[in-house]
């Protein structure tokens, strides 16, 4: 019989990671002196230990090891473990790849422009959210202050308390000259009686949106809708929905354009 730290140099494991294996059941020693509590194995267990490390090595946790060295287990319970490792195993290449993306247009931006990239894009979820808003088709982008100018007034007489910062969506799905369709909208606490203009109505919920903070006049908005579209066709994303603009700082809190905090929002799923 072999002692533990005798094992553990025999075989490489380390004599931390056999006691565990003890501990779960997983490679039991041979012996345990009932006095010292020494621990000493045999040479027959190698091959366990050895298949132990391969299944490691290929990813499997140690709950999965375990079924795979069941002798009981069935060669077709064998085979869907292991295309489940293999999916998995898949994924996270393809994650590490898109991540490997992200990081080459990084250091391409750093390289071009000697600073960090001003714009970063995140995947976060949207709840879903009650507005007071207005829907119309505008002659341009620059007449939404308008649709505004229509909502504010009513919430005001009605005494509607916001829940968040007022949005713009953008119903179409490509940019336009002319003819946009636009809503504006506020989120409130609770329902208010609707107009023919103005609608009260929940805002679904976008589990996977896509976000860039703009800082800066909205003149300059057109750049950052273009970093936004192009972080989302190099990272593998595909537009799933209308776009929003969430005014987290604007005219109500300043009168300095260079100052107006936009995040642009843009519901996408993977392709």
């Amino acid at each position: 019989m072999l002692k533990i730290g005798d094992f553990s140099r025999l075989s490489r494991v380390t004599v931390k990671a056999l006691r565990y294996y003890d501990e779960i059941g997983l490679l039991k020693p041979v012996e345990v002196d009932r006095f010292t509590g020494y621990r000493y194995y045999s040479a027959d267990q190698l091959p366990r230990l050895n298949r132990i490390v391969v299944l490691k090595n290929l990813g499997l946790s140690l709950e999965e090891v375990a079924q795979l060295l069941d002798n009981d287990l069935l060669v077709s319970h064998i085979i869907q473990l292991l295309h489940v490792k293999q999916v998995e195993i898949r994924q996270r290449l393809h994650d590490e790849e898109r991540r490997l993306v992200q990081v080459e247009e990084w250091l391409k931006k750093v390289e071009k422009e000697g600073i960090m990239p001003a714009c970063d894009v995140v995947i976060k979820k949207v709840n879903a959210q009650t507005v007071a808003s207005v829907r119309d088709v505008i002659p341009t982008y620059y007449d939404i202050g308008k649709l505004f100018e229509e909502l504010y007034p009513y919430l005001g007489e009605h005494k509607a308390q916001w829940t968040g910062p007022p949005i713009a969506i953008y119903h179409d799905m490509e940019y336009r000259e002319r003819d946009v369709d636009v809503e504006v909208a506020v989120p409130i606490t609770s329902p208010l009686a609707a107009t023919n203009r103005i609608k009260v109505h929940e805002i679904p919920e976008v589990e996977q949106m896509a976000c860039l903070i703009h800082q800066g006049p909205y003149e300059k908005l057109s750049e950052s809708y273009q970093a936004l579209m192009t972080w989302v066709e190099t990272n593998g994303y595909e537009m799933t929905g209308p776009d929003r603009e969430v005014y987290l700082k604007s005219y109500d809190q300043t009168n300095d354009p260079a100052s107006f905090v936009t995040e642009l929002q843009q519901p996408v799923d993977k392709k």
